[in-house]
């Protein structure tokens, strides 16, 4: 037994509150070393006849990935406190495993155990329960769609007659996004991410010069409310798009910076290094990356952290918004995202807090600060194996397998998976415009706990590359859309709001991977789904007569009862087993 491999700690993603009765409990091993693992739990205030009360059930393997097994167990504690420990077995050998350590025999003092003191409903991470079913289309205002030329700004270029530029325009509004909602609606969407809409100079709205405003190129305050109600009325969330890291060039207080230098009553509003202010060759003051237009503001003054919770509050009592994307989330402060979250679940408890961290997100999500993260784990391990064939199916099971285990799984229901964004190419340039690897990875997508989004124009078909290539004006001639893309994830979304399994009804188990094959189950409550999925130009025929349900096709190949099941080239097959 490799006893260093073995970890657990009482907190996180290895034992937490999955609901006001249940806890989670996930203990880390080596990879097939272990034979069984049983957990060892009970009141700490149970006792009898001087003999501590206690209660042992078998743990089983919800995942692997390279290096370990993952042993998890769902108990319901009557008293919901908790002293609790492992028994172990190898080929060899069996330990009692506790907080204090490896003991041969079984600890007489509770003392030595792991504690989980109480299960706290207020420490239940709990998200709005309307993510679950969501799945999002990401809208880049200013390239959706132009339907009010009275805004356009002065040099606006006919709607996409030239390629994209880092500082063009043409001319996207609120009214082209009313114009096509029946677009989202076919599509099977019910939630749009709008990246920034508030008043700024750039066509990408990341430099804001004032968060009370909406910029005048997308229409007014009455526009935008006509378009959350004609959102809503269609059963559509929206969630806006909240830059509080930095401001833009021309934001007031930093123009008043910039002018009265020292002097100024907004100085401590940013973070100046030196001075007089420079912004060449590198800015005297903090910023995004190193861009001198993107001042980073102190959120830590009390003046700029009421400024940022009014501008929170006020666009969703005004306008009745769902939810925050918060941008550049994991450089502001925990404190000020604390302060955030309450100030704005006050007015909506069921709004939505995603923030954009790249990384290991667990510090973020603990109940107290966002309700998910941007799950870009996913989207790297989706894109090395299928667009770039960097990595192996089995590889890309690995990594999948260790990002389910990194966060609790009332987490990992509402994170946000995405494939391609204003911030990459676009997913069929990656793919190399190949449309069957595409419908892989959106297979998979759909298929993946959390809650997933469509980059505007992917569903078409649209290619580009990076920044600004990724942000073509739509393309709304049907005889220029590939509208057998559209048609395919229109009917995957169909399936996920068909089979709750599919979505997030269902456990995610990985069966088998290979070099390029990968099979993996959804479980469901009252139904069973396999995916098999062949990332190759080869075709491969399985063999499936162990399993004892006699699968129903629901999507790609066709299977008949005891024969092989043929997966094409690039091709998958989704089987109802129960």
């Amino acid at each position: 037994m490799l006893k260093e491999a073995i970890y657990h700690r009482p907190k996180n993603n290895y034992a937490y509150a999955y609901d006001q009765e249940t806890l989670h409990v996930m203990i880390r091993a080596k990879k097939d070393d272990l034979t069984s693992v049983s957990l060892i739990y009970g009141d700490p205030y149970d006792w009898q006849a001087n003999e501590w009360q206690f209660t042992s059930e078998p743990l089983e393997i919800s995942g692997s990935d390279s290096l370990f097994d993952y042993w998890t167990i769902a108990i319901q504690p009557p008293y919901r406190r908790l002293r609790y420990g492992f028994y172990l077995e190898d080929k060899d050998e069996t330990y009692f495993y506790t907080e204090k350590g490896f003991y041969e025999k079984q600890p007489e003092d509770t003392n030595d155990y792991f504690s989980f003191p109480f299960l706290n409903r207020a420490d239940v991470f709990t998200a709005p329960s309307w993510v679950k079913d969501t799945v999002w289309y990401q809208i880049f205002p200013e390239r959706f769609a132009n339907g009010d030329a009275t805004l356009n700004p002065k040099g606006t270029l006919p709607w996409g007659e030239y390629p994209p530029q880092q500082n063009n325009f043409f001319g996207g509004d609120f009214q082209g996004v009313l114009d096509h909602l029946d677009h989202l609606i076919e599509l099977g969407i019910n939630g749009i991410y709008f990246t920034p809409i508030f008043k700024a100079a750039s066509n990408h709205k990341y430099d804001t010069i004032d968060y009370m405003e909406i910029d005048p190129q997308f229409g007014n305050k009455e526009t935008f409310k006509k378009l959350v109600d004609a959102c809503h009325e269609r059963g559509i969330k929206v969630m806006l798009d909240a830059v509080f890291n930095h401001s833009g060039y021309y934001f007031e207080p930093f123009q008043d910076l910039l002018k009265n230098g020292e002097q100024s009553r907004y100085k401590d509003w940013f973070h100046v290094r030196s001075y007089p202010i420079e912004t060449k060759p590198l800015p005297s003051y903090d910023t995004f990356a190193f861009e001198a237009k993107m001042p980073k503001l102190n959120t830590e003054n009390p003046e700029v952290k009421e400024y940022l919770l009014q501008v929170g509050r006020y666009w969703i009592e005004e306008f009745d918004i769902d939810g925050w994307r918060l941008d550049v989330a994991n450089e502001i402060d925990h404190r000020f995202w604390r302060e955030f979250r309450k100030e704005v679940k006050k007015i909506k408890p069921e709004l939505y807090i995603l923030g954009e961290i790249w990384h290991d997100s667990m510090p973020w999500l603990q109940g107290d600060q966002f309700d998910a993260v941007m799950n870009y784990p996913l989207t790297s391990a989706l894109l090395d194996h299928y667009a770039s064939n960097t990595i192996t199916a089995e590889t890309m099971g690995d990594r999948l397998s260790s990002l389910l285990h990194s966060y609790p799984a009332n987490v990992n229901d509402v994170a946000f998976n995405l494939l391609g964004s204003h911030d990459t190419p676009r997913l069929l340039t990656l793919a190399k415009e190949k449309k069957e690897v595409v419908k892989l990875m959106y297979l998979l997508q759909f298929s993946f706990p959390g809650t997933p989004c469509i980059y505007y124009g992917d569903e078409i078909g649209m290619i580009g590359g990076a920044d600004p290539g990724c942000r073509e004006c739509m393309i709304w001639d049907e005889n220029e859309q590939d509208t057998e893309l559209f048609e395919f994830l229109k009917e995957i979304l169909s399936l996920r709001k068909q089979h709750s399994a599919f979505g997030n009804g269902g456990n995610f188990k990985i069966i088998d991977s290979n070099e390029s094959l990968i099979q993996y189950k959804k479980q469901g409550n009252d139904e069973t789904l396999l995916f098999l999925l062949n990332n190759s130009s080869n075709e491969v025929d399985l063999d499936l007569s162990s399993l004892q349900e006699k699968p129903k096709s629901l999507l790609g190949s066709h299977y008949e009862h005891g024969s092989p099941l043929h997966l094409k080239s690039y091709g998958y097959a989704i089987l109802l087993l129960s």
